[in-house]
Protein backbone atom coordinates (compact mmCIF):
# COMPACT_ATOMS: atom_id res chain seq x y z
CA UNK A 1 0.00 0.00 0.00
CA UNK A 2 1.39 3.49 -0.93
CA UNK A 3 2.37 5.93 1.92
CA UNK A 4 -0.10 8.56 1.79
CA UNK A 5 1.41 12.08 2.95
CA UNK A 6 -2.36 13.31 3.50
CA UNK A 7 -2.47 11.91 7.30
CA UNK A 8 0.19 14.33 7.94
CA UNK A 9 -0.23 17.04 5.81
CA UNK A 10 0.20 20.64 7.82
CA UNK A 11 -2.58 22.24 5.97
CA UNK A 12 -5.02 18.86 7.13
CA UNK A 13 -3.83 20.39 10.24
CA UNK A 14 -4.86 24.00 9.95
CA UNK A 15 -8.02 22.53 8.51
CA UNK A 16 -8.83 20.52 11.52
CA UNK A 17 -7.46 23.18 14.08
CA UNK A 18 -9.29 25.65 12.46
CA UNK A 19 -11.64 25.41 9.52
CA UNK A 20 -12.32 28.34 9.12
CA UNK A 21 -8.94 30.00 8.95
CA UNK A 22 -7.74 30.67 5.20
CA UNK A 23 -5.28 27.89 5.27
CA UNK A 24 -8.05 25.51 6.33
CA UNK A 25 -10.67 26.83 3.79
CA UNK A 26 -7.99 26.50 0.97
CA UNK A 27 -7.45 22.80 2.10
CA UNK A 28 -10.85 21.95 2.07
CA UNK A 29 -11.51 23.29 -1.52
CA UNK A 30 -8.00 21.94 -2.74
CA UNK A 31 -9.62 18.27 -1.98
CA UNK A 32 -11.70 18.54 -4.31
CA UNK A 33 -9.97 17.81 -7.15
CA UNK A 34 -6.25 17.06 -5.25
CA UNK A 35 -5.10 13.76 -7.28
CA UNK A 36 -3.02 12.35 -3.94
CA UNK A 37 -6.50 13.35 -1.70
CA UNK A 38 -8.32 11.06 -4.11
CA UNK A 39 -5.42 8.06 -3.82
CA UNK A 40 -5.62 8.50 -0.02
CA UNK A 41 -9.59 8.38 -0.19
CA UNK A 42 -9.97 5.92 -2.36
CA UNK A 43 -7.79 3.51 -0.64
CA UNK A 44 -9.19 3.86 2.36
CA UNK A 45 -12.23 1.41 3.91
CA UNK A 46 -15.48 2.19 3.94
CA UNK A 47 -15.06 2.76 7.38
CA UNK A 48 -12.80 5.23 7.22
CA UNK A 49 -14.30 6.45 4.18
CA UNK A 50 -17.28 7.46 6.29
CA UNK A 51 -15.36 9.03 8.75
CA UNK A 52 -13.86 11.52 6.51
CA UNK A 53 -17.00 11.99 4.13
CA UNK A 54 -18.49 13.17 7.61
CA UNK A 55 -15.37 15.20 9.06
CA UNK A 56 -15.03 17.10 5.74
CA UNK A 57 -18.60 17.09 4.25
CA UNK A 58 -17.08 15.38 1.35
CA UNK A 59 -19.43 14.15 -1.25
CA UNK A 60 -17.38 13.03 -4.33
CA UNK A 61 -15.73 9.83 -4.87
CA UNK A 62 -18.61 7.44 -3.93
Amino acid sequence: MAQHQCENCKFRAYHDKNPKSLLGRFWRWHINFCPGWKAYFTSQDDGKKAQLRAQYNFTKYQ
